[in-house]
């Protein structure tokens, strides 16, 4: 059996009604149990992979293919892509008034296994997940991310991952805003689901995520294109001296 989990072939990607091409040229393979990490600076395109590869309507595919367990995803619904395992968590995750986080999770844990769940055993669930990233129990009687602050916002997403346990989740710059303690956090967590059936794709800025998660890759985005791939010392390198050396060493791209 494969362990190939995502393959993206020359992946080119248009936003809707824009003649502007964000993605020119993709090409990634991640196996399972692979952490890879994504980097850049912005108006890269790392945002508009992570959307594409979820299948907002907004970015359109103007050439190459998305791979995910075997399966063209190019044509298919965001929440079929979900039911198959992908899992997007969010830079900016919404706030929804009037939809517990526990009603939410329930209603979604439901929609991907399509067993309804039992509410006591749900509600256990979700608290030893809760213990586990030190979340408060009463955050799950809460409205979703209303009046969460921004760490508690990533938490959550962190929460709903661990809870829908996805074959690859994608992480968009869930550090952003997060203070040292709250990424060890999300660190954590992240490291208790990780495992050899299934891969994480991270995007982040800054490499102090990377202390308390060790990814197996590193890839550069710039200007649509990953010009570089290689380990840890690749994110060392940037947070030492930034992308001027490999804007200028891509300076034809």
């Amino acid at each position: 059996m494969s362990k190939n989990i995502l393959t993206i072939n020359n992946l080119r990607v248009k936003i809707d009604d824009e003649n502007k091409e964000i993605l020119n040229g993709i090409n990634l393979k991640i196996n399972k149990g692979e952490v890879h990490v994504i980097m850049g600076p912005n108006g890269g395109g790392k945002s508009t992979l992570a959307y594409t590869l979820m299948g907002h309507p907004k970015y359109k595919i103007i050439d190459g293919e998305i791979f995910f367990c075997g399966n063209l995803l190019n044509e298919v619904k965001t929440h079929e892509r979900a039911k198959m395992g992908l899992f997007l968590s969010f830079q900016y995750p919404e706030e929804i008034n009037g939809v517990t986080v526990e009603e939410f999770l329930r209603t979604a844990k439901t929609a991907l296994t399509g067993e309804q769940q039992k509410i006591i055993q749900f509600k256990k669930l979700i608290n030893s997940k809760m213990q586990e990233l030190g979340m408060s129990e009463d955050y799950a009687s809460r409205y979703l991310n209303v009046g969460f602050s921004g760490g508690e916002k990533k938490k959550n997403e962190i929460l709903q991952m661990s809870i829908l346990n996805p074959k690859l989740a994608i992480l968009d710059e869930t550090d952003s805003g997060l203070d040292v303690d709250a990424i060890k956090i999300v660190a954590d967590g992240v490291n208790k689901i990780k495992n050899e059936e299934n891969a994480f794709l991270i995007i982040t800025h800054y490499n102090k995520l990377l202390e308390y998660i060790k990814p197996d890759f590193v890839h550069i985005l710039l200007n649509g294109r990953i010009v570089k791939s290689g380990g840890v010392e690749l994110a060392n390198e940037i947070d030492e001296s930034g992308y001027e050396k490999i804007r200028n060493e891509f300076a034809s791209i």
